[in-house]
């Protein structure tokens, strides 16, 4: 048995993360470091595809990026443009079909697409294409794109792009490969981020800043919530393609997706964090000795929180970050074996004293309760549990691998409830305000449905059935 997927699974996912870029003579070489930099958004697989102008070259595979590229692949990758994905996944679509980028030959040439987040129309789609003789490779939605694009009527391609994403809805950020361009896309609520980049003469797109950082790169701007970024040997090109429409960022991208030393949507991710940290500690304060994160997620969270309520900082929970995706649990099981390969507590510091632990959020609620259990058992006295984000109640359908809302510990229990579910001693959640407050940017601008439910995005009937998200 697989205990890791415990673990795993009691966790939000983002989708993937995209690197691209164009004009360098090491290009897949670059795209290999820059998705080195990404693979927290993304373990399941990696991809590349890259092109010298005349030909493509595509290598992917499953695992991460480490595994997936050597200097044997990295050498059947030559060319000066490139663009690269990492991709999670659930276990039930983990398979080689669905890793990107997708490629396909067309009337136009060959095209490779990476893609963010998740149509939300998909299937529909996808059925209609069927039924007009499609013949569909994968269960991704990435490879619905694909096939709009090669039904969309002869033009320039950013025609083309305009045309076949106007029929979809949802979150998506795009990177587009072609033998003479590279194309940057994000949806017109701007769901997922995306970044553009200089590196010399290069120019790089990136998920986050973070991915820039390890080249060196120098970060331009985003790429704007419905725009078309053409990047040729004629330099860039930006096209609005689509309206302006309502900005829905993913502030779950601020409570737990992104790196913490990214920058994103003018905002560094740790900066963010620790306001919401302190703010946590306005709203829920406790006397207690010591404040301890569960590393690496709520780390900035519990320093803000010490900071505002002067409680002293402790590492009290040790993370083995050297744990691959499988493990074998002896025959005589050890209690709560999954979450302490992971993670181990020091009684040293724990032993006698009230503890604030502090993490950003509880999806089931299984890993929480065993984190308590292991802080009591090596000592402490009172265990006061801390979330820097409300209660979540609702599943994501732009994006993010979340379980069924009945999964969902917060949907149909009480702070109360899940606070004796626990075993904490007390339990308190950030207000969705004081989240939304902590990001320093204007509450209208952050998609929240997975804590409200207000999906202000349309849902089709087949994603309301809750997709499995992460078959693209």
């Amino acid at each position: 048995m697989d205990l890791s997927v415990t673990w795993r699974d009691d966790r939000f996912h983002d989708e993937c993360g995209l690197y691209g870029i164009w004009n360098h003579p090491e290009a897949g070489n670059v795209t290999y470091l820059g998705l080195y930099a990404l693979q927290h958004r993304g373990q399941e697989s990696a991809g590349i595809a890259a092109t010298d102008g005349a030909t493509f070259h595509t290598e992917k595979a499953m695992g991460w990026v480490a595994d997936v590229f050597g200097p044997e692949r990295l050498r059947r990758l030559p060319g000066h443009r490139a663009i690269g994905h990492v991709r999670y996944s659930t276990a039930g679509s983990s398979n080689l079909r669905n890793a990107q980028p997708i490629t396909a030959n067309t009337a136009r040439g060959p095209i490779a697409i990476a893609h963010n987040g998740n149509l939300t129309n998909a299937e529909a789609l996808r059925r209609a294409m069927e039924k007009d003789g499609a013949i569909f490779q994968s269960s991704s939605d990435t490879e619905v794109i694909l096939h709009l694009l090669a039904r969309a009527p002869a033009g320039p391609l950013d025609e083309q792009i305009t045309h076949a994403l106007s029929q979809v809805r949802g979150a998506y950020s795009l990177l587009i490969l072609t033998l003479d361009a590279m194309y940057a896309v994000r949806d017109p609520n701007g769901f997922r981020p995306l970044t553009l980049g200089r590196l010399g003469d290069a120019h790089v797109v990136a998920s986050e800043t973070c991915a820039l950082d390890l080249m060196e790169a120098s970060f331009v701007r985003e790429v704007e919530p419905g725009e078309i970024v053409a990047i040729s040997d004629a330099g860039l090109a930006s096209i609005r393609a689509f309206p302006p429409a309502e900005r829905l960022h993913c502030v779950f991208e601020y409570v737990y997706f992104a790196r913490p030393d990214s920058i994103l949507w003018g905002r560094n991710v740790h900066t963010v964090r620790k306001a919401m940290g302190r703010q946590l500690a306005r709203e829920y304060p406790v006397a207690a000795d010591i404040v301890i994160p569960v590393p690496d997620s709520g780390t900035s969270a519990a320093l803000g929180y010490s900071e505002e309520s002067g409680t002293p900082y402790e590492m009290g929970l040790i993370r083995n970050h050297y744990v691959g995706r499988t493990f074998i649990e002896p025959k005589q099981g050890i209690r709560h074996f999954g979450v302490k390969v992971k993670l181990n507590p020091m009684r040293e510091m724990l032993e006698g004293r009230r503890v604030v632990v502090v993490d950003d959020s509880i999806v089931r609620g299984t890993t929480s309760r065993k984190i308590v259990r292991m802080v009591r058992s090596a000592g402490a006295r009172e265990v006061h549990v801390r979330i820097s984000s409300p209660p979540i109640q609702w599943p994501c359908y732009y994006g993010i691998d979340t379980p069924t809302r009945k999964e969902l510990i917060g949907s149909s229990h009480s702070a109360e409830e899940v606070c004796r579910y626990l075993a904490a001693d007390t339990l308190g959640y950030l207000s969705l305000d004081g989240m939304l407050k902590a990001t320093g940017s204007d509450p209208a601008h952050f998609c929240h449905a997975c804590f409200t439910g207000n999906y202000r995005v349309g849902i089709e009937p087949d994603a309301t059935a809750q997709l499995r998200l992460f078959d693209g």
